[in-house]
């Protein structure tokens, strides 16, 4: 008999076949196996969806063993207990065999047959999996190079260090959103850019720079950049395509922006919008939640915070007189 229950983007089960659809509907579909053949299961499941990426949590409650071809994406399983024991052959035939704890995640390649050997019962995990087309592109934006097919990445990541514990608490908290009664991160203001942003800081965590990326970037480049955000300040510019102006690496952008600026890309950027904004509280030209979607804020309340840092006062005061 069959138990589940729905839980926003997710689901919780006892009944195999329910766990088997489910996680291949969120995922990947896949062969599923019991290795101590006792029939029992217990699934959770919550997932995200950002568009081209997927965020998840998921546990079995017992041993399971999945085989997987990962058609068109990528992904990254994540213990945050329990053991990950996987299997996997390069193209050139060699078979490793990776075993992830907390701290330490699986990466699977898009299109390449694997192997998870065991999945521990006790084993919870954070699955971030990205369409193959989008992390390839954003790959080429990030380093300023063709990746030129599949991506090379490493079979398994370290979390501990402070770039991969930073990208873990960023997935884990999307992970935990909840989606009702309002689906903000289904917005399509809101889920592309947080897809884009957990994607650029994954490759900036795994991916080594291009051999030229070393090249100090010139003045001049960064007011190219510059020329750009002042140009169109209310787009929602990610670092991705500020770099992609340059261009340049995300990495060699900022780097250059702190030593000819002593300041961050998006720190610049905010600044040419607070002065565009500032130009229309002066004027009085709307109000302030007006003012603030013009120039391209995240929010009134953000903008107001920043605005009265800058300039002293809140926008609406200085409306008011």
């Amino acid at each position: 008999m069959s138990t589940e229950r729905a839980h926003g983007d997710g689901s919780a089960t006892r009944d195999w076949d329910s766990a088997h659809r489910a996680v291949a509907a969120a995922y990947f579909p896949h062969e599923l196996t019991d290795p101590d053949g006792d029939g029992k299961v217990d699934l959770s499941l919550q997932t995200v969806e950002l568009g081209a990426v997927t965020i998840g949590r998921l546990s079995w409650g017992t041993d399971v063993a999945i085989e997987c071809a990962y058609p068109g994406a990528y992904e990254v399983n994540i213990p945050l207990s329990g053991r990950l024991h996987s299997r996997s052959r390069a193209s050139r035939g060699d078979v490793t065999d990776i075993v992830s704890t907390p701290g330490r995640g699986t990466v699977f390649t898009a299109g390449r047959p694997s192997l998870i050997s065991r999945w521990t019962a006790d084993c919870d995990v954070i699955g971030v999996k990205f369409d193959a087309a989008h992390l390839e592109r954003e790959a080429d934006r990030v380093h300023a190079a063709r990746s030129r097919g599949r991506l090379v990445l490493p079979e398994q990541v370290d979390l501990r260090t402070d770039e991969g514990r930073s990208w873990l608490n960023l997935v884990t908290a999307l992970s935990a959103q909840q989606r009702e009664p309002v689906d903000l991160l289904a917005n399509p203001l809101v889920g592309p850019q947080l897809a884009t942003a957990v994607t650029a800081a994954f490759l900036l965590m795994v991916g080594p720079e291009p051999v030229d990326a070393a090249r100090p970037l010139r003045p001049r480049t960064v007011k190219r950049v510059l020329d750009a955000l002042e140009a169109d300040p209310a787009h929602p510019w990610t670092l991705a395509e500020m770099a992609a102006q340059a261009p340049t690496s995300v990495r060699r952008l900022q780097e250059a922006f702190a030593e000819h600026l002593g300041a961050s890309p998006t720190v610049a950027l905010r600044d040419i919008r607070l002065a565009r904004a500032h130009r229309d509280v002066e004027a009085g030209a709307g109000t302030v939640s007006d003012i603030a979607a013009r120039w391209g804020f995240s929010s009134a309340s953000r903008f107001a915070a920043a605005y009265r840092r800058r300039y002293g006062r809140p926008p609406s005061t200085a409306l008011r007189s």
